[in-house]
Parts: structure tokens; sequence; C-alpha cells
């Protein structure tokens, strides 16, 4: 048994403020009095405490391609601070040695949203004020927050799902009780997954079908928590059909034909844009140099120039800081264009590729290919618009995956699909990178794949057991 603060932060600390001695003997003013449901309701709206998410996928995808002996290369090798930053591109251990200096943030945001919901199941049942109806519907909330948060961490820091071995691969710790002493030794993959699946089920009645901010769960964000769980189950016929439901309730696209640049005059911000199923933003929020994505090669050539996301959403390195000009290529753009960090989380269009990877494995290549070329449609001008064809499953298949490597480069779900995807032949690759004069190779059978859990981390909780 080991002490939740010992590994989720010294944030923790203010978490649990509803149910501690010191706050009940106080006499509020008024407005708010100890176990009333408001707290609870503010709570929730504190909505940056569960936005959180992973960074370190980005980096870790062939999304990124940082140019060896850039600038950009010699700033990320000269501090400590980012170590994370280049151990993470080329699949190392981000967080290796027991300093506090590398202690996972990313591990512990996501536990600290976990430690707010289980305030939130755990103490709204007990409160006074509101009715039935209103407590149900902020413990739904917290249910969606949570098993968002540990569906992040499962596919970051456990093995990608495989039914015949899941019931024994070690998952992440489940923590689902209000309290600061708990096993921390890890749940299996299996059981983490049924719970995120049961959080969510057991979630979607008490929802609204949507919120007036996307950072607020919704039955929209239910369901698209729960098609986006089920494709990463590699069970894509509950995929589709909650990305069916996800849809039925929010489907509009955002058209990228008429944009020349993207600015807050022009492109919704994320807690209003119409995609966004459920707002969640990489830990850092926007990054600055030089911690910004510079893109490989193979995605510059994937996306093309005509595609607006290419135009829109990526830049050249002058616009980023004139001290990279030299190495070329272009840098991920939109968070900066927009001064907020991008959107990790479900979202219309991975509705849309879910439905459409559905179809492709059924064999149905026609749908397969008209829910990519509906989506692809409000990504070019029209004028250098033309249908995507495929010739078999197969053909449709790589073009919903490519699709889906367009459409969420350096938002997380590129590493998760190469997790997701390495064991089928026909995506099977080896990749290779050069960073600071060494060369490092990613394998389709590598451990890598799953990054390591913080050598800090584990010193204060040792029955954490370590992936290798």
């Amino acid at each position: 048994m080991k002490s939740l603060y010992k590994y989720l932060g010294t944030a923790v600390s203010i978490l649990l403020f509803a149910g501690c001695e010191k706050y009940v003997d106080i006499k509020t003013q008024g407005q708010l009095t100890p176990k009333d449901i408001t707290n609870y309701r503010y709570l929730l709206n504190n909505t940056s405490a569960y936005e959180t998410g992973p960074r370190m996928s980005d980096l870790a995808s062939d999304d990124a391609g940082i140019a060896d002996g850039s600038t950009q290369q010699l700033a990320l090798s000269a501090s400590v601070s980012y170590a994370w930053f280049a151990n993470s591109y080329t699949w190392q251990a981000a967080y290796p040695v027991t300093s506090t200096a590398y202690t996972d943030y990313e591990w512990n945001a996501m536990y600290n949203t976990i430690a707010y919901c289980n305030t939130i199941t755990t103490e709204v049942p007990g409160s006074t004020g509101g009715t039935d109806a209103d407590k149900a519907e902020l413990i739904a909330e917290a249910l969606v927050h949570r098993a968002d948060a540990y569906l992040m961490l499962i596919n970051t820091y456990a093995k990608p799902y495989n039914p015949a071995t899941a019931a024994a691969d070690p998952g992440v710790p489940l923590l689902l009780t209000e309290t600061t002493v708990q096993s921390l030794v890890r749940t299996p993959v299996q059981t983490v997954y049924d719970q995120i699946i049961g959080d969510l089920k057991k979630a979607v009645p008490s929802l609204l079908a949507t919120q007036t901010f996307n950072t607020i769960p919704s039955k929209s964000s239910a369901y698209g928590e729960l098609a986006r769980c089920y494709l990463y189950m590699n069970d894509y016929a509950n995929a589709s059909k909650y990305a069916d439901s996800a849809l039925a309730i929010k489907s509009t696209l955002n058209d990228l034909g008429g944009l020349t640049s993207v600015s807050t005059a022009n492109y919704p911000l994320r807690k209003s844009d119409p995609e966004i199923l459920l707002s969640k933003v990489p830990y850092g929020g926007v990054p600055f140099s030089p911690t910004v994505i510079r893109l490989s090669d193979d995605l510059l050539t994937l996306l093309g120039t005509k595609d607006q996301r290419y135009n829109l959403f990526t830049c050249l390195p002058s616009v980023i800081t004139s001290s990279y000009t030299a190495a070329g290529g272009r840098f991920f753009y939109k968070d900066k264009a927009l001064n907020e960090a991008r959107n990790i989380g479900p979202s219309v269009p991975e509705m849309m590729l879910i439905k459409a990877e559905a179809y492709a494995r059924a064999g149905d290549v026609t749908n397969a290919m008209l829910w990519v070329n509906n989506l692809r449609k409000k990504r070019f001008k029209a004028v250098d618009y033309v249908d995507l064809t495929a010739a078999n499953a197969a053909d449709a298949l790589g073009k919903v995956i490519d699709e889906r490597h367009r459409e969420f480069f350096c938002r997380m779900l590129r590493w998760w699909d190469m997790r997701r995807l390495k064991g089928e032949a026909q995506f099977q690759k080896t990749y290779t990178r050069t960073y600071a004069g060494i060369t490092y190779t990613l394998e389709p059978t590598s451990n890598k794949y799953t990054f390591q859990i913080a050598g800090y981390l584990i010193g204060l909780n040792p029955e954490i057991v370590q992936n290798p």
C-alpha cells in the first residue's frame, strides 16, 4: 500500500477540499456551504483540471522529424529540461532516473484528473441540495472524464490491446475511490478497458445530449469515447455503432476550403469548435521553441501541398523563429496560430473515419470511401478536390489509415494507430531516425511502443512494475 500523494504530485492536495475537516469547520458567507451540491458543480466547471493528456505520443510517432544537427536539435540537447522531448523522440524512457526533475508530469496530470473525478463520484451521493437527477448528471460527467484519463493512460503506458493476452498484460493502477491509501499494483489491461466501458455506459443516461462548451461531457462525448475505446480494442462493430450514436447528435465539420489562414477571427476556439465532442489537450499547452514539432518528410509527402491541412496547420521554420530556417521543412502550426492547445479528444472527423475503417474491414469498399470522401470534401479548396477510390478492401483500409494520419497528425492518435496496427502485415514498418549523431530504430515487435513509467514514480511506489 502506498500513499496516493506520492505519485500524483502536490496538486492533488487541493482536490479533496470538500471532504476535509478544516473546510467543514469554515462557515461560508451565504453562497457556498459544506457538502452542498453547488461545490461539486464548481469543481467540475474547473475544466482545465480535467483536460490534460499525453504529449509524448506525438514525438514518438512518425509525425515528427527533427533535423539532426539543427539549431532546434542542439537547443533540445543543451538542457535537462528538454530530456523528455529527446527521449520520447528517440523511443527511449522519457523519464529514466529517480530525480524529481524527471517526474512524469503527464502521468501526474491524468491521475490528478482521476482524483478529482473520484471526489465527485464518492461525495456527490451524500451532498445536500439538488435533485437526484442533478447528482446523477455530475457523477456522469466525472465518469466520462475518468474514463478518458484511463483510456489515455492505458494507450501510453501499457501494451496495445490484444484479446489473447489482455487479461494478463500489466495495465495501470486502477483507482476508483476517494482515498489517500490504495494499492498501486498495475491492474490488467482487460480490467482497465472493462472499467472504461462500464463508466461510459453508466454515464450516458444521465448526460445532456450536448453542452454549451466542449470542455463539459455530454452524451455525444461519451459515445465518442466509447467509439474510440472499442477501436483500440479492435472491436470495429461496436466502434462503428457508437460512432453512429455520436454522429446522430453532433456531425458538423469545419469547411477549410475557403480559408487562406487560421486565426481566432475565422476559426472556432476549442471550447466551441463544432467538430469537437470532448475537449482534451496535451500537457504543457501551446509549445514554443525548441519544443515545437518539426514534421517528418513522410507526413508532408502524404499531405501534399493542395491539402488545406498542409496549408493552414503547418508553417515554414521562419514563422517559428528565424534560427530554424536553415533546417528547412515545416512545423506544426495550428495551436500557435490560435494561441491555444490542440485538441486530442474525440471529434466528428474521428467518428467518420471510425465508420470508414469499420466498413473497409467488413469488405464494403463503397461505404468506406464514401465516409473518407465526405470528410475530404471539407479539407480542400473545391478546385483542388478529387474523390479517392479504392480497388479492393485492403486498398480501402490503407486509404482510411492514411486519412487518419492526415487528419490527426500531432494529435496523439497517430502513435496510438502505429501501436494497434503494428501487428498487421499491411502496416508493419521499421522506423529509423537520427538524433545527435546516433541512429535509433523502432521495429514492429519492439517493446518501445509502450512508454516506460518514470523511474522517480517507481522509486516512490516500488509495487508499480516497470515496462520492459
